[in-house]
């Protein structure tokens, strides 16, 4: 049996695809702005997908949509920590933090998350990886196309990114 230990949390592999629920508290997320900023909607939505399936539950409290305008670590911080605390002593899910910034990252782990989902693959921020080890906790790491070149082949890229974010890692 293939079993992803991640902190609090096992996920069984073998189970067939994993269904991670996104659950933006950003005023301004491209698929759901505002919808869940308010944490009895955000525990409501979040039982809903762990009932639709989910064994994952992402939580982002900054856009990360073309154009989208960066917030201060703190006001990240206010917007996630209280709802992963009130999922992680509610519902029986893993939980993971969509973010790229350390501080958030840290925050989130102490308040309950149990993976780190980086949009920029541990590239943005040195110190993620450090805490995301220090924490136990799992990783997601993706190719963020922000810093690629109009000239340069996308699975080139993508493979680069790759195998930076895994170094680091």
């Amino acid at each position: 049996m293939d079993i992803w230990k991640i902190r609090r949390k096992e996920i069984n592999l073998d189970d067939g695809p994993i269904v991670m629920g996104i659950l933006n508290v950003t005023p301004d997320s491209f698929s759901d702005g505002g919808k869940f900023n308010s944490l009895d909607a955000a525990i409501t939505h979040a039982q809903q997908m762990v009932d639709s399936g989910a064994k994952i539950i992402d939580i982002g409290g900054e856009s990360t949509r073309p154009g989208y305008t960066m917030i201060s670590d703190e006001e990240e911080i206010e917007r996630v920590s209280p709802v992963i605390e009130a999922i992680a002593s509610r519902i029986d899910v893993a939980i993971s933090i969509d973010t790229y910034k350390s501080k958030v990252a840290e925050a989130a782990l102490k308040s309950g998350a149990d993976i780190v989902n980086d949009v920029h693959g541990f590239r943005y921020d040195p110190k993620i990886a450090e805490v995301t080890s220090r924490y136990n906790a799992g990783a997601v790491l993706m190719a963020n196309f922000s810093e690629k070149k109009p000239e340069e082949d996308v699975i080139s890229y993508k493979n680069d990114c790759y195998r930076k974010s895994l170094e680091i890692a």
